[in-house]
Order: structure tokens, then sequence, then C-alpha cells
């Protein structure tokens, strides 16, 4: 059975199905639905689609179903009452609380709690204009907006500790669930923006393969049935920016990249260009995908966003990586004077050198 092909055939037709009705919803604005009732319609049509396709309607009757599935998707979730539900105190709690630690570490340079604040908890505020338009200039807006590169190195960090309790088929059980809810939980207080829902999704299906063995994580399949649930849960977010912009990314990453590194001979021992080449290729492969949307939204292109992200993003990753570790410290109030300083110290660096590119 080709699982790819027909995750793919289910998605894609869905997906412009999904944006089609977002472009023809504006003029049925002022008609309101019941939820309940929308809900009820939406599950009607599923089954009756999936009727269909058990009957035979063959594949091209199949890939019109599916859009019309999007259409009506995207039509009925937004002729809904919108009832705005108030962020789960637990969580607000928790960012707040996160905030004040970050806001009382005594860096000998405030710019370094405002970029931590910005990396962690999504709010720029502490940011000046200067710093937030060298970072437009350099091509590392991306840095800025939580998504996968944020959430994925903590998920590391999360996994790699629990790692250390061993690999059983039960702790492995438990790693997974911890980890799945720690991203989920993380993810809901700082928001729950697009870029970072889709990294949670990706998570969750990594996770079920780790628990379920045959279940093998291919990155085709995970892209496309994120990319399904995540519409599915809530279709609106097509017409994002920031969803946009991460599936067009991650598109990049699953099906240029493996191409893009190929073109480096495998050799038995990883070099230093070896990994020169990746980064330039994952940067390259990104850029493919985002950069003409990027032109038609902002009129814009970062000339230097190959050195950028060969700079900025290992920098990105240490600069986290030790942020956790300073906040955990500074959490049970044993936080060393030495790594607050090494913490503040790279921060600078990180500023100099996208001010430097930014200026060229």
């Amino acid at each position: 059975m080709d699982v790819a092909g027909e995750i793919e055939g289910i998605s894609i037709p869905f997906v412009f199905g999904v944006f089609a009705g977002a472009c023809a919803v504006p003029g049925a604005v002022g008609l309101i639905l019941p939820a309940s009732l929308s809900l009820a319609s939406l599950f009607a049509l599923g089954s009756l689609i999936f009727l269909m396709v058990k009957d035979g309607i063959g594949r091209w009757g199949t890939v019109l179903m599916f859009f019309l599935l999007g259409v009506f998707c995207y039509s009925s979730r937004s002729m809904c009452i919108d009832v705005s539900n108030p962020e789960p105190m637990l969580a607000e709690a928790a960012l707040q609380r996160l905030k004040r630690l970050i806001a009382g570490i005594p860096f000998a340079h405030g710019e370094s709690n405002a970029l931590l604040m910005a990396l962690l908890t999504g709010d720029r505020s502490g940011l000046s204009a200067a710093q937030v338009a060298a970072f437009r200039a350099a091509g590392a807006s991306h840095i800025l907006a939580l998504s996968g590169l944020h959430l994925g190195l903590i998920y590391m960090l999360v996994s790699k500790v629990l790692g250390l309790l061993g690999n059983s088929p039960g702790m492995r059980i438990i790693r997974s669930v911890a980890c799945v809810v720690l991203a989920g939980f993380y993810t809901v207080m700082t928001g729950a923006g697009p870029s970072i829902v889709r990294a949670f999704l990706f998570i969750c299906f990594r996770e079920i393969s780790v628990i379920d063995p045959e279940r093998k994580a291919e990155p085709r399949n995970i892209f496309f049935a994120a990319l399904t649930l995540q519409l599915v849960m809530t279709p609106s977010v097509i017409m994002s920016i920031g969803f946009q912009l991460s599936y067009l990314a991650v598109c990049g990453i699953v099906f240029v990249f493996p191409s893009l590194k190929a073109w480096y001979p495998e050799q038995k021992r990883v070099t230093p260009m070896h990994s020169i080449w990746n980064a330039v290729a994952l940067t390259l492969s990104c850029q493919i995908f985002t950069a003409p949307l990027s032109w038609l939204r902002f009129h814009s292109f970062p000339k230097y966003f190959l050195l950028t992200n060969l700079l900025a993003l290992p920098l990105t990753s240490f600069i986290m990586t030790l942020a956790v570790v300073t906040l955990v410290a500074a959490a049970v109030n044993i936080c060393p004077p030495a790594l607050i300083w090494l913490e503040d110290s790279m921060v600078q660096v990180f500023l100099f050198v996208l001010e430097a590119i930014s200026s060229m």
C-alpha cells in the first residue's frame, strides 16, 4: 500500500479546497451558523464522501470530493459564531512566571534579557526598533518568530534529559508522552501561533513512530498529515503569512534538502566542510520556497541570507540551550555568575553579527 501516495492524494486537494473556500467566503461574512450545526454538517459530508470513495468513484472523483470537503470545511468554520476562549489560567501563569524569571537574570546588558524574552516567549516588546530592523535586513526575522526552531530545541533538550532514565519500551513510552505533553503546554503557553502549532504536530507524529516502531516517521507523510490536521482544526489559518512561510520552508526541507545534501559526497567522518554544506543546503532549500512569497508580501529579499543563517542559527541554538540551563539554575537559586556572563557575552556576539550583516 502506497501510504505516502494516499496521504498526498487526500491532503493536496483538501488544502486547495480550503484555500478556495478562503477566497470565496468573504461575501458570506454576514451569515451565522451554530457551531453544532456546522460540525454536524461537516461530519455528514465527510461520511458521504467516505461512502462514495468506498463504492468506487475513481481517482479524480476522490480528488474532487476532498477539494469540496476543503471548501466546505473553511466555509462552515468561517460562518460559525466566534466564541473567544480565554487562555488557560495555568498556561498564562506559567508564561508570566517565565517572563519574570528571564527579566530577573542580572545580565550586564539589558538587550540580553530582551532577546531571551523574544526567543523563549515570543514577546519582542523589549527589543528596539533598530534591532528589529536589523533582524529584518539581515534575513533573520524567522529567528524572532516562535517556530520549529525554538520548539525543536526545547524538545531535543527534554528528550535528551529524559533519555538518561533508560531506553526500555516502557521508558520510551513515558518519554514520548512527557515530550508531547511538555511541548503541547509550551505551545499553548506561548500563544499557539501557526508556526509553533505546526512544529508541535510534527513532534506528535514523530513520537507516535517512537512508541510504535512499525509506523515509520517518513517526513513526507508527517508533512501532509500535519498540514491536513492543522487545517481541519483551524482552516482560517491558511491565510496567515506565518502558516504559509512555515509550511513552505518545511516543504523545501522535505522535498529539496535531501537532493542538495547528496551533492556533497558522503564520508565516513563528518568534516567541517560537510557540516557547512549541510547548513547551506538547508538554507537554500527553505529559501527556494519562501523567497517568492516573501517578495510578493513584503517586496524585499535579504541579500545575505546564507551568511546570516550560517552564523546566526548556530549562535541561536547555543544561546537558547544555554538560556534553558541558566533559567533552570536561576529558578533554584544556584546560577553561577560565570554562566550569566557567558550567556550575556554570546547574546552580544549574536547582536553584533546581525548588525554587521544588516549594515553591509
